[in-house]
Protein backbone atom coordinates (compact mmCIF):
# COMPACT_ATOMS: atom_id res chain seq x y z
CA UNK A 1 0.00 0.00 0.00
CA UNK A 2 1.51 3.32 -1.08
CA UNK A 3 1.76 6.36 1.18
CA UNK A 4 2.39 9.93 0.02
CA UNK A 5 3.00 12.92 2.27
CA UNK A 6 2.47 16.27 0.54
CA UNK A 7 3.70 19.53 2.11
CA UNK A 8 2.57 18.43 5.59
CA UNK A 9 2.55 21.14 8.27
CA UNK A 10 1.89 21.00 12.00
CA UNK A 11 2.26 23.64 14.72
CA UNK A 12 1.77 23.58 18.48
CA UNK A 13 1.10 27.16 19.47
CA UNK A 14 3.90 29.25 17.97
CA UNK A 15 6.20 26.25 17.54
CA UNK A 16 6.37 24.74 14.07
CA UNK A 17 7.06 20.98 14.28
CA UNK A 18 6.43 19.91 10.67
CA UNK A 19 7.26 22.55 8.07
CA UNK A 20 6.26 21.30 4.64
CA UNK A 21 7.22 17.59 4.79
CA UNK A 22 6.92 15.70 1.47
CA UNK A 23 7.91 12.18 0.39
CA UNK A 24 6.48 9.03 -1.23
CA UNK A 25 6.73 5.43 0.01
CA UNK A 26 6.05 2.75 -2.64
CA UNK A 27 4.02 -0.33 -1.62
CA UNK A 28 6.04 -2.87 0.36
CA UNK A 29 8.99 -0.58 1.13
CA UNK A 30 10.58 -0.14 4.55
CA UNK A 31 11.14 3.56 5.28
CA UNK A 32 13.23 4.80 8.20
CA UNK A 33 12.60 8.32 9.51
CA UNK A 34 15.71 9.66 11.22
CA UNK A 35 16.37 12.90 13.06
CA UNK A 36 17.40 14.33 16.40
CA UNK A 37 14.93 14.66 19.26
CA UNK A 38 12.14 17.16 18.69
CA UNK A 39 12.29 17.15 14.89
CA UNK A 40 8.73 15.87 14.48
CA UNK A 41 9.29 12.18 13.79
CA UNK A 42 6.63 10.86 16.17
CA UNK A 43 4.29 13.77 15.34
CA UNK A 44 4.44 12.68 11.71
CA UNK A 45 3.35 9.14 12.63
CA UNK A 46 0.47 10.47 14.74
CA UNK A 47 -0.73 12.56 11.80
CA UNK A 48 -0.75 9.49 9.55
CA UNK A 49 -2.97 7.48 11.92
CA UNK A 50 -5.21 10.43 12.76
CA UNK A 51 -4.17 10.91 16.39
CA UNK A 52 -3.25 14.44 15.32
CA UNK A 53 -4.63 16.53 12.47
CA UNK A 54 -2.25 18.49 10.20
CA UNK A 55 -2.53 22.25 9.90
CA UNK A 56 -1.75 22.04 6.19
CA UNK A 57 -0.80 19.62 3.44
CA UNK A 58 -2.16 16.20 2.54
CA UNK A 59 -1.72 12.53 3.44
CA UNK A 60 -2.55 10.05 0.68
CA UNK A 61 -2.94 6.38 1.57
CA UNK A 62 -3.53 3.96 -1.28
CA UNK A 63 -4.85 6.76 -3.49
CA UNK A 64 -7.16 8.27 -0.85
CA UNK A 65 -6.59 11.61 0.87
CA UNK A 66 -7.11 10.81 4.57
CA UNK A 67 -5.98 13.83 6.58
CA UNK A 68 -9.43 15.43 6.78
CA UNK A 69 -11.48 12.32 7.53
CA UNK A 70 -13.91 12.20 10.44
CA UNK A 71 -13.11 10.11 13.50
CA UNK A 72 -15.69 7.54 12.36
CA UNK A 73 -14.13 7.21 8.91
CA UNK A 74 -10.67 6.94 10.42
CA UNK A 75 -11.68 3.67 12.06
CA UNK A 76 -11.36 1.99 8.65
CA UNK A 77 -8.01 3.68 8.06
CA UNK A 78 -6.66 2.44 11.39
CA UNK A 79 -7.65 -1.07 10.37
CA UNK A 80 -5.23 -0.67 7.47
CA UNK A 81 -2.51 0.85 9.68
CA UNK A 82 -0.89 -0.86 12.64
CA UNK A 83 1.19 1.18 15.08
CA UNK A 84 3.86 -0.21 17.40
CA UNK A 85 4.66 2.28 20.15
CA UNK A 86 8.02 2.96 21.79
CA UNK A 87 6.99 0.98 24.88
CA UNK A 88 5.08 -2.32 24.73
CA UNK A 89 1.96 -0.76 26.31
CA UNK A 90 0.49 -4.16 27.16
CA UNK A 91 -2.46 -4.48 29.52
CA UNK A 92 -1.01 -5.75 32.81
CA UNK A 93 -4.23 -7.44 33.90
CA UNK A 94 -4.69 -9.37 30.63
CA UNK A 95 -2.90 -12.52 29.58
CA UNK A 96 -0.62 -12.50 26.54
CA UNK A 97 -3.40 -14.20 24.58
CA UNK A 98 -5.92 -11.51 25.51
CA UNK A 99 -3.41 -8.74 24.76
CA UNK A 100 -2.78 -10.03 21.25
CA UNK A 101 -6.50 -10.70 20.75
CA UNK A 102 -7.48 -7.16 21.80
CA UNK A 103 -7.45 -5.66 18.31
CA UNK A 104 -8.91 -8.81 16.76
CA UNK A 105 -11.99 -8.59 18.95
CA UNK A 106 -12.50 -4.95 17.99
CA UNK A 107 -11.93 -5.23 14.26
CA UNK A 108 -13.25 -8.76 13.67
CA UNK A 109 -16.22 -9.19 16.05
CA UNK A 110 -17.50 -12.30 14.23
CA UNK A 111 -14.44 -14.45 14.94
CA UNK A 112 -15.05 -17.45 17.20
CA UNK A 113 -12.90 -18.01 20.29
CA UNK A 114 -11.17 -20.90 18.53
CA UNK A 115 -10.38 -18.70 15.52
CA UNK A 116 -9.02 -15.98 17.79
CA UNK A 117 -6.79 -18.42 19.64
CA UNK A 118 -5.51 -19.83 16.35
CA UNK A 119 -4.68 -16.36 15.06
CA UNK A 120 -2.97 -15.36 18.29
CA UNK A 121 -0.73 -18.45 18.15
CA UNK A 122 0.03 -17.81 14.47
CA UNK A 123 1.23 -14.24 15.04
CA UNK A 124 3.11 -15.05 18.25
CA UNK A 125 4.90 -17.69 16.20
CA UNK A 126 5.75 -15.07 13.56
CA UNK A 127 7.59 -13.06 16.23
CA UNK A 128 9.29 -16.22 17.51
CA UNK A 129 7.32 -16.66 20.73
CA UNK A 130 5.48 -19.76 21.93
CA UNK A 131 3.87 -21.19 25.06
CA UNK A 132 3.26 -17.84 26.76
CA UNK A 133 -0.42 -17.33 25.97
CA UNK A 134 -1.60 -17.74 29.57
CA UNK A 135 1.17 -15.68 31.15
CA UNK A 136 0.78 -12.05 32.23
CA UNK A 137 3.08 -9.38 30.72
CA UNK A 138 5.07 -8.97 33.95
CA UNK A 139 5.96 -12.67 33.81
CA UNK A 140 8.00 -12.30 30.60
CA UNK A 141 11.05 -10.20 29.74
CA UNK A 142 10.89 -6.67 28.36
CA UNK A 143 12.24 -7.88 25.02
CA UNK A 144 9.50 -10.51 24.83
CA UNK A 145 6.91 -7.86 25.72
CA UNK A 146 8.13 -5.89 22.70
CA UNK A 147 7.57 -8.95 20.53
CA UNK A 148 4.09 -9.47 21.96
CA UNK A 149 3.30 -5.83 21.20
CA UNK A 150 4.42 -6.42 17.63
CA UNK A 151 2.29 -9.58 17.39
CA UNK A 152 -0.74 -7.65 18.67
CA UNK A 153 -0.24 -5.03 15.95
CA UNK A 154 0.22 -7.41 13.02
CA UNK A 155 -2.60 -9.73 14.15
CA UNK A 156 -5.19 -7.51 12.45
CA UNK A 157 -3.10 -7.83 9.25
CA UNK A 158 -2.61 -4.12 8.51
CA UNK A 159 -1.32 -2.96 5.13
CA UNK A 160 0.92 -0.32 6.71
CA UNK A 161 3.04 -0.81 9.84
CA UNK A 162 4.29 2.18 11.82
CA UNK A 163 7.00 1.80 14.45
CA UNK A 164 7.84 4.54 16.96
CA UNK A 165 11.39 3.92 18.24
CA UNK A 166 10.81 0.13 18.44
CA UNK A 167 14.25 -0.71 19.88
CA UNK A 168 14.46 1.93 22.63
CA UNK A 169 15.74 0.46 25.89
CA UNK A 170 16.89 -2.83 24.37
CA UNK A 171 20.35 -4.39 24.43
CA UNK A 172 22.24 -4.72 21.10
CA UNK A 173 21.37 -8.39 20.61
CA UNK A 174 17.64 -7.84 21.18
CA UNK A 175 17.77 -4.66 19.07
CA UNK A 176 19.16 -6.63 16.15
CA UNK A 177 16.52 -9.33 16.65
CA UNK A 178 13.67 -6.78 16.63
CA UNK A 179 15.06 -5.12 13.49
CA UNK A 180 15.25 -8.45 11.70
CA UNK A 181 11.67 -9.15 12.83
CA UNK A 182 10.54 -5.87 11.30
CA UNK A 183 12.26 -6.76 8.04
CA UNK A 184 10.96 -10.34 7.97
CA UNK A 185 7.40 -9.35 8.89
CA UNK A 186 7.35 -6.61 6.28
CA UNK A 187 8.47 -9.03 3.58
CA UNK A 188 6.30 -11.95 4.77
CA UNK A 189 3.11 -9.90 5.21
CA UNK A 190 3.92 -7.62 2.23
CA UNK A 191 3.33 -4.49 4.29
CA UNK A 192 4.62 -0.97 3.84
CA UNK A 193 6.61 -0.17 6.99
CA UNK A 194 7.59 3.19 8.50
CA UNK A 195 10.13 3.14 11.31
CA UNK A 196 10.90 6.22 13.43
CA UNK A 197 14.41 5.83 14.79
CA UNK A 198 17.66 7.55 15.69
CA UNK A 199 19.75 4.51 14.77
CA UNK A 200 21.52 4.93 11.43
CA UNK A 201 23.11 1.48 11.73
CA UNK A 202 19.67 -0.18 11.82
CA UNK A 203 18.42 2.04 8.99
CA UNK A 204 21.33 1.14 6.73
CA UNK A 205 20.77 -2.53 7.54
CA UNK A 206 17.07 -2.98 6.75
CA UNK A 207 15.62 0.16 5.13
CA UNK A 208 14.70 0.50 1.47
CA UNK A 209 14.53 4.28 1.86
CA UNK A 210 15.60 6.73 4.57
CA UNK A 211 14.25 10.22 5.21
CA UNK A 212 16.16 12.56 7.51
CA UNK A 213 14.32 15.40 9.26
CA UNK A 214 15.83 18.51 10.78
CA UNK A 215 13.88 21.44 12.25
CA UNK A 216 10.65 20.18 10.72
CA UNK A 217 12.00 19.80 7.19
CA UNK A 218 13.27 16.95 5.02
CA UNK A 219 17.02 17.47 4.60
CA UNK A 220 17.76 14.14 2.89
CA UNK A 221 15.80 11.32 1.28
CA UNK A 222 17.05 8.26 -0.56
CA UNK A 223 18.30 4.70 -0.42
CA UNK A 224 20.92 3.65 2.16
CA UNK A 225 23.55 3.71 -0.61
CA UNK A 226 22.54 7.26 -1.58
CA UNK A 227 22.65 8.49 2.03
CA UNK A 228 26.17 7.17 2.44
CA UNK A 229 27.21 9.74 -0.18
CA UNK A 230 25.23 12.62 1.39
CA UNK A 231 26.93 15.99 1.93
CA UNK A 232 24.35 17.06 4.56
CA UNK A 233 26.15 17.57 7.89
CA UNK A 234 23.41 15.98 10.02
CA UNK A 235 23.48 12.86 7.83
CA UNK A 236 27.28 12.75 8.05
CA UNK A 237 27.00 13.02 11.85
CA UNK A 238 24.62 10.06 11.91
CA UNK A 239 26.92 8.08 9.60
CA UNK A 240 29.90 8.85 11.83
CA UNK A 241 28.21 6.96 14.67
CA UNK A 242 28.09 3.80 12.54
CA UNK A 243 31.86 3.58 12.11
Amino acid sequence: MSLEIKNLKKKFGERTVLDGISFIIPPGDILFILGTSGTGKSVLLKNIVGLLKPDGGEIWLDGEEISRLSEEDYFLIRKKCGMVFQHPALFDSLTILENVAFGLRRHYPNLTEEEIRTRVKKFLSLVNISDVEEKLPQQISYGMQKRVSLARTVAIEPKVLLFDEPTTGLDPVTTNAINQLIKNLSRTLKTTSIVVSHDMHCALDIADKIVVLDKGKVVEFGTPAELKKSKVKLVQDFLAEVH
